[in-house]
């Protein structure tokens, strides 16, 4: 008898040994693959078990949350949502997560280890923090300017410090409420169905995922490689260049919308935006020169985050003297993103320092205590001081009496460049309109805001759209907000 309960004993041992080595298994070895299986719902019931932390502006929050009663308890909710969606993003439970919402999840929905009170915290007690806060860069009062500029139209804007790199305004229209995608109801797959299908991309965020042909606006590239580079040394001096001018290695001609271009001068071609002079300043500046110009500039720039993914502006690096030519003044395949094109502005304005931008501020625990703060940072020397001068001094008198008049605001200084940009099967469609500019104010030590607009406005008129008329308007409104305080903390 005893024999036999000696070996029932040991044949439990060993069966709660298997349970033990099962229960590891499952608790340690296969509890990620598990936590992460589509079909654990105890995730995704903790994560919207509770409030989600919010994403502030000028220190007030533009996001909430909503108790539904319902098993994913936590709906996002979002005050002025159209006008901050291209900051936020949206913060789905069918759909995920998108921009801010989804770079600076981890803080927000509590599931950062720096949340934690103490190291390891919450691997040990499974215990859940409260959502974090993500206090942001941009200023209500130019945000809201940059919007109301655009008054729906197809376009964006973005504005930047440009001695600090932050972001002040990030606008993109049209625009969606991103709360119409809280929740789990049939209406939400109804909203994601009916925004995915607009001809006009209401979701698209055309300030930092929307490139397009920079056109005149890139002439500030142009004008910079050149100074850099030597080939211009007198502002004054006579270029000698032809108008029309003969594309090199074909028989095709580069003509100008304005007079006065043949031989014009740097300046002169600048304020009145000679195309025939930049293509040919493009090649004789040389293809090497200015695809290093424009990689200083930040084109070509597969890993910017803001910190949010924005998608590469173009440069193309290796083209025929033609294809160069045309390239230089924004066409052929030159493609910005309109915040690559402000940060072109903004290096002009801050003696050619190219500053990495940024649309966090510091992000902080649900008590307000800092977690992480976000500094400026210099990506590129992309030109001297002297050279950044020159075209400040050039930027200043295309608004004082060049194509960029509607940009000048009483008592600021101001500089810009205006640009139309063509596009579309043998320059069929309507071109895009652009303005890129800086300002500073009479009291300002240095340039405050550095501004880029783009109208698409597929439907105006081909005569009537242009950087000047359209987009130069949007800028000043959006460089008087800043100026007034929009931009100060």
């Amino acid at each position: 008898m005893t024999r036999y309960i000696r070996h029932a004993a040991a044949f439990c041992a060993l069966l709660l040994l298997a349970l033990l080595v099962n229960a590891t298994r499952v608790q340690v070895v296969d509890s990620d693959s598990l936590d992460h299986n589509p079909a654990n719902r105890r995730q995704a019931i903790a994560r919207f078990g509770q409030p989600r932390g919010d994403i502030l502006v000028d220190g007030r929050p533009v996001t909430g949350s909503k108790d539904t009663g319902e098993q994913l308890r936590y709906e996002r909710t979002y005050k002025n949502g159209p006008l901050y969606a291209p900051v936020t993003g949206f913060a789905s439970q069918v759909y995920g997560t998108s921009f801010l919402e989804d770079a600076e999840d981890d803080i927000l929905s509590g599931t950062d280890p720096m949340l934690a009170p103490l190291p390891l915290w919450n691997d040990v007690t499974r215990a859940q923090n409260p959502g974090g806060k993500v206090e942001t860069t941009i200023r209500a009062a130019v945000q809201q300017a940059a919007y109301a500029g655009l008054g729906g139209k197809r376009g964006a804007v973005v504005a930047i410090e440009p001695a600090t790199g932050k972001i002040l305004a990030l606008v993109s229209a049209p625009s969606y409420d991103p709360e119409r995608l809280s929740g789990t109801s049939r209406t939400v797959a109804d909203a994601w169905t009916e925004l995915n299908g607009w001809p006009s991309k209401p979701m698209l965020n055309r300030a930092i995922r929307q490139t397009y042909p920079p056109g005149s606006t890139f002439k500030v590239v142009t004008a910079a490689a050149a100074l850099e580079a030597g080939v211009v040394t007198d502002l004054d001096a006579p270029t000698k260049s032809p108008s029309p001018y003969t594309l090199p290695g074909t028989s095709t001609q580069l003509t100008n919308e304005v007079d006065g271009c043949v031989n014009a001068s740097l300046r002169t071609a600048f304020r009145w935006s000679c195309n025939t002079v930049f293509a040919k300043l493009g090649v004789d500046t040389g293809l090497g020169a200015m695809v290093g110009t424009a990689r200083d500039f930040g084109f070509n720039d597969r890993g910017l985050r803001i910190p949010s993914s924005v998608a590469a502006s173009n440069f193309d690096t290796t083209l025929d003297k033609a294809q160069l030519a045309l390239s230089s003044i924004g066409q052929f395949d030159t493609r910005a993103t309109p915040l690559q094109m402000a940060m072109v502005s903004a290096a002009v304005a801050n003696g050619g320092s190219v500053k990495s931008p940024y649309l966090v501020d510091r992000t902080t625990t649900a008590d307000g205590d800092v977690l992480d703060s976000t500094g400026t940072r210099t990506l590129r020397q992309v030109m001297s001081p002297g050279t950044a001068a020159r075209l400040r001094e050039m930027m200043t008198e295309v608004v004082e009496k060049g194509t960029g008049t509607n940009a000048a605001i009483p008592g600021a200084t101001v500089g810009g460049k205006t640009g139309t940009a063509q596009h579309g099967v043998d320059n069929a469609g309507t071109p895009y309109a652009w303005f890129v500019s800086w300002a500073q104010g009479a009291d300002d030590p240095e340039p405050a805001v550095a501004v880029a607009v783009v109208v698409e406005d597929a439907s105006a008129d081909r005569g009537d759209i242009s950087g000047g008329g359209s987009a130069a308007p949007i800028a000043r409104a959006v460089m008087e907000a800043a100026l007034s305080g929009g931009a100060a903390r």
